[in-house]
């Protein structure tokens, strides 16, 4: 009798430690549906659309920096 309590308290232990990890077997799960998506497509334009006038006045800040004095003084 004392065998079999062993085996079953060695098993209930062994079950115990395993129970996190059996717990964390879920996927995470996403319910984001195509408005959603949209939504952040949208943004992502949007931030897109502000990027290029931003890029093109910092080369035209550059350019005027790295730029020879001639060329300022034949454009005054």
């Amino acid at each position: 009798m004392k065998t079999l309590t062993k085996i079953v308290l060695a098993t209930l232990i062994t079950f115990s430690a395993a129970m996190p990890a059996l717990a964390a077997t879920a996927g995470r799960t996403d319910h984001s549906g195509i408005l959603v998506w949209a939504f952040l497509g949208f943004c992502a334009l949007v931030v897109v659309a502000q990027l290029v006038p931003a890029t093109m006045m910092l080369l035209g800040i550059v350019k005027g920096v790295a730029g020879s004095k001639e060329e300022i003084a034949d454009k005054a």
